[in-house]
């Protein structure tokens, strides 16, 4: 399993500019005969499905894979995770230099611009050569290609309807739903993608805001709030929750986590709803009300983001003609196989239960493709990471301080401030900590929390560390190079197991 994880991430980083554009064009990467019998058809291309196909396939199955969209990749590499990362990235180091960060490093220069076209080119430019991968990876395992909406007609049939409006009818013995997720309408604000946006238009705004208001202070929100922040916006997020950061984050680190971001310039009205928002012109009002109190006031903005979550993609496929009843979130309900009621019918990602994650897709889709084969079934979601790509990044994995206490578990708390890391002081990059939980009783590691610049690297450490039962102890006595920012993992686990790190 390893290994093939990094054989397939290369060979997607790597893609093959020579025959990008051709694959993009093709409908067989591989020897199909209409009206021929596949193993399996994959229904959608995101993160989830990709892989599902490509694992297939490298296992011997004759796999197609169908596509509505003109490029592969879903969500995710286009209008998701991949564009956003860039932006943030390159927002960062503007904003490192912007903001004289640089100058107190003994790095001095004058004349700083910012050309926001070449920055959404170099966007663009990523998310062109990894959709382009994915193409040569399909060609590459003889994927075969479909284009247009993909509709499971049958049990062991699906219908591509194409651009042009006729159907092609592919038998299968399998189908795998992997169709993702999209933006949540807000009820009565008409998203125009230009001054009121959703989290796809505020990757592609053609100038900076002036006044930036963010409806949702989740993980999507204050990733986008801070790329324009950084770029020079005032940015105020309007969030119905008490806390940033969204669903599933420790209280404590969201505490944090909103004193640094509001040290960055960003505001917060927490505990406040959207009620409505109308425009005028180059203008737009927005209308708040305390959850609380129900005090109502007005903002002012030019540009307001819409970013209240996800919903499952999974309307128009003809599941319910097949018995398949969606549940009351619009997912499709699966067994511990990822089959519906329907046994030749699985689904993955996000159209199922669990966190819309890229990486919790991709591990659905290889575990359900070798469980259609006869092979082993499991995941344990406990596992499962989640990043916040802002600076610092926020990432945690397991169990948080508050499901803990409702669960009735005995624990201890050990945790590490970066302020004290030599990595981080000479990095001058010390804000933010290690939080890690552990069972009071057997040392055993239940959740870890991290602020810090590199937190989306170091949490797979602990996950690594979760999904093998490690203790405190064990991940304690485990030799960290030094200077890095990883010895704070283990000082923090330390202070778990002992009850004191050795550096502060």
């Amino acid at each position: 399993m390893l290994a093939s994880s990094v054989s397939r991430f290369s060979l997607l980083l790597r893609g093959n500019p020579s025959t990008t554009g051709r694959c993009l064009g093709a409908i067989y990467s591989r020897n199909y005969s209409s009206g021929e019998e596949l193993d399996l058809v994959v229904v959608g291309s995101g993160p989830g499905g990709y892989v599902a196909a490509v694992k297939a396939a490298q296992l011997g199955l004759k796999t197609g894979c169908v596509e509505k969209n003109e490029t592969y990749g879903g969500t995710c590499l286009n209008v998701g995770c991949i564009p956003s990362k860039a932006l943030l990235n390159n927002s960062h180091l503007y904003a490192m230099a912007n903001t004289k960060d640089l100058e107190g490093r003994g790095i001095e220069f004058d004349g700083i611009r910012l050309n926001l076209e070449k920055m959404m080119s170099v966007k663009a430019g990523a998310v062109k050569a990894l959709t382009g991968g994915i193409a040569h990876l399909f060609n590459k395992n003889k994927v075969t290609q479909f284009r247009g909406f993909g509709k499971v007609t049958g049990p062991n049939e699906v219908t591509v309807v194409k651009s042009d409006g006729t159907e092609e009818k592919v038998a299968t013995k399998n189908i795998l739903i992997a169709t993702g997720s999209e933006v949540t309408p807000f009820p009565g604000i008409e998203i125009d993608e230009e001054q009121i946006v959703s989290s796809t238009g505020a990757l592609s705004l053609k100038k900076v805001p002036e006044k930036l208001v963010l409806i949702g202070a989740g993980v999507i929100g204050v990733e986008l709030g801070s790329v324009w922040q950084r770029l020079g916006a005032q940015v105020t997020c309007v969030e119905f929750l008490g806390h940033v950061g969204g669903l599933g984050i420790d209280m404590e680190i969201s505490k944090n986590f909103q004193r640094i971001l509001t040290k960055q310039g960003m505001k917060f009205m927490l505990n406040t709803k959207v009620t409505g928002a109308t425009k005028s012109g180059g203008n737009i009002t927005v209308t708040v009300e305390g959850a609380k109190d129900g005090k109502t006031q007005e903002l002012e903005c030019d540009t307001l983001l819409v970013c209240i979550g996800r919903r499952p993609y999974t309307q128009g496929l003809g599941l319910d003609n097949l018995g398949i009843q969606l549940d009351s979130r619009g997912r499709v309900p699966v067994n511990s196989r990822f089959q519906t009621s329907v046994p030749s019918i699985y689904a993955i990602g996000d159209c199922i239960h669990g966190p819309m994650l890229a990486h919790k897709a991709e591990d659905e889709g290889i575990i359900c493709v070798e469980g259609i084969l006869g092979g082993a079934v499991h995941i344990d979601y406990n596992c499962v990471p989640s990043v916040i790509y802002t600076h610092p990044e926020v990432a945690w994995v397991g169990k948080t301080e508050e499901q803990l206490k409702e669960e009735g578990v005995d624990y201890k708390i050990g945790t590490f401030p970066l302020i004290a890391n030599s990595r981080a002081k000479c990095n001058q990059d010390t804000e933010g900590l290690v939080k890690v939980l552990a069972d009071k009783s057997t040392d055993r590691l239940l959740g870890v929390h991290f602020i810090g610049s590199v937190a989306g690297e170091l949490i797979n450490e602990a996950a690594f560390a979760m999904e093998y039962g490690a203790s405190c102890e064990d991940i304690a006595r485990v030799c960290h190079a030094h200077p890095t920012v990883s010895e704070a993992f283990r000082e923090a686990n330390l202070a778990a197991y002992c009850g004191k790190p050795i550096n502060f």
